[in-house]
């Protein structure tokens, strides 16, 4: 299944009356309320609303960054209580350049759920009709067995890479935070030594993502002779790295890594070493 599904396709998809789980992922950082307010107003009729911060994120400790990933188990119970079972075909969307529906396309990727994919251009590409009327999530008949995130890296996996760096590290936060300039989410600014940059918003035209041709040839360039499986991608709390995999995803580059904890929970411990 490709990654991505047109705004067209898809209404054929919710026309022909085939079995769609339709996942609102808006957020605003800077105003955690904004995203459910958002789809209370209007959005895809059907569609479930999916919160980074409720569904897709687990408690913070200070250590563990903004955005932590819910335990396997903790996520096998939120995908039972969303209605995601394993043939759930789930399509995910935001209006924020793809970058929370993301987020939920690698959560689900990583614990084995084929069959997800990214609205392309999210819900500004939508031109079917809109809803007001909120869904509530029908939960699966049985429980979901949970499954670890294949994929992921731990904060000491990415302290071991520092020495020998066999991997690349892909910061995807704008160039400025990278380094350590205009710092706003986190109380230090820089970056993971050895890190390079690479900003999400790279990844698309206008709020389309680039063919997989022009992914394909600008990751390319960045890993030079690393395959993809040599690659881990963090950003600010784990987030807009989800876009840079799913970006390398649609080139035909699988098979890079997250550290999800990312710069947040990095920079949380202040032996770590940092550059700016």
């Amino acid at each position: 299944m490709t990654p991505l599904i047109s705004a067209n396709q898809l209404e054929e998809i919710i026309n022909s009356g085939e079995n769609v789980l339709l996942c609102d992922c808006r957020f605003d950082l800077a105003d955690p309320a904004a995203g459910k307010k958002a789809y209370e107003e209007n959005h895809i009729p059907g569609a479930i609303y999916v919160d980074l911060d409720t569904d897709l994120s687990s408690e913070k400790t200070g250590k563990n960054g903004r955005h932590p990933l819910p335990s396997p188990e903790a996520w096998a119970q939120t995908k039972s209580r969303l209605g995601i079972d394993p043939n759930t075909l789930v399509v995910a969307y935001d209006q924020q350049g793809s970058m929370f529906a993301s987020r939920l396309w690698w959560m689900l990727k990583a614990t084995g759920h084929a069959k997800v994919q990214v609205l392309d251009g999210g819900l500004d590409a939508w031109n079917g009709p809109m809803g007001s009327i909120p869904r509530k999530p029908t939960p699966t008949a049985q429980a979901i067995k949970p499954m670890p995130y294949v994929g992921l890296v731990l904060a000491s996996e990415v302290e071991a890479n520092l020495e020998h760096q066999k991997k690349l590290v892909i910061d995807a936060r704008a160039n400025d935070r990278f380094h350590g300039q205009n710092e706003t989410m986190d109380p230090v600014g820089g970056h993971i030594p050895g890190a390079i940059n690479h900003f999400f918003k790279q990844n698309l035209s206008a709020t389309l993502f680039k063919s997989p041709e022009q992914l394909f040839n600008h990751f390319l360039a960045l890993l030079g002779p690393r395959k993809a499986s040599e690659v881990i991608h963090q950003c600010g709390s784990g987030v807009t790295a989800c876009h840079n995999l799913l970006a390398m995803e649609i080139a035909g580059l699988k098979g890079s890594q997250l550290y999800a904890g990312s710069w947040s929970e990095w920079c949380s411990n202040p032996a770590r070493p940092i550059e700016i």
